[in-house]
């Protein structure tokens, strides 16, 4: 004779489930919780502690196992910047997409890339590191590229942060390259700069924090660069740097205010 079965309770149903698959109580409650990880409710709550300040009351966040995803609008890329550093801080963040948008004014290209390329050039002026610098600014649809080079690490961190902190600037390319630390290097740099602006012609060059001949030295090898007002001008300079003990090879990048120079010599 055949036994009628009884239905399984919901709570034998879970084991039975789980026997047969190899899940155990805490799978079967993350299986339950589905894309919503265990934490998120807690870090939804952290980061919006960590962006509860004005700039930040047009971005909203999501978060999904761990994972917070960056939305909005604010009105200078430096926001942008630092809204993803204060979640990167929010305990338990997996990952940040960061998909916030500069919205502020826009500013057209040329007029943008004249004003941030005056701000670099004087940038840091009285650490004694503005001849060394030399970073390039190009600007294209607001986003801006720096290449070229700094003298340290502060230099091209300064470089950035004033470019974020500037109306109009929708994003960042960083391509500055910084120098290797180098003794034997930092004791050239400072011979170049006084040979170069101890000729009585070039003297005026040192005046105009903006207009300095650039000093770039990389193991030795020099590079000048800048806008003088003649090719005497910068015929001499690179002489001058030729005629400094422990140079190797100078790189002229001077170009000729009106027109346009660029040579290279070594001993």
């Amino acid at each position: 004779m055949f036994r009628t079965m009884r239905p399984l309770s919901v709570g034998m149903a879970v084991l039975a489930f789980s026997l047969v698959f190899g899940i155990g109580p805490a799978g079967m409650r993350a299986h339950a919780q589905g894309a919503a990880g265990p934490n998120d409710a807690q870090i939804q709550t952290d980061v919006q502690k960590a962006l509860d300040k004005k700039e930040y009351k047009d971005v909203h966040a999501t978060v999904q196992n761990g994972n917070v995803t960056l939305q909005g609008t604010v009105d200078i890329y430096s926001a942008r910047q630092e809204a993803e550093k204060r979640v990167h801080h929010v305990k338990k963040v997996q990952q940040i997409d960061n998909r916030i948008e500069v919205a502020g004014p826009t500013v057209e290209d040329s007029m943008l890339g004249a004003k941030l390329a005056q701000r670099v050039a004087t940038d840091r002026v009285g650490y004694d590191t503005t001849t060394f610098n030399a970073i390039t600014v190009s600007v294209q649809n607001g986003v801006v590229t720096l290449g070229g080079s700094a003298y340290g690490p502060p230099d091209k961190d300064s470089a950035i942060s004033l470019v974020g902190n500037t109306p109009g600037v929708k994003g960042i390319v960083d391509k500055i390259n910084v120098d290797p630390l180098s003794p034997m290097d930092d004791r050239l740099r400072i011979d170049l700069r006084a040979a170069i602006y101890g000729a009585q012609q070039l003297q005026r060059y040192a005046l105009d924090p903006a207009k300095p001949i650039r000093i770039t030295v990389v193991n030795g090898q020099v590079t000048l660069s800048g806008v003088v007002d003649s090719k005497s001008d910068s015929d001499v300079a690179a002489i001058r740097a030729n005629g400094v003990p422990g140079v190797f090879k100078v790189i002229n990048n001077l170009q000729v205010a009106g027109g346009s120079g660029s040579s290279s010599s070594g001993r």
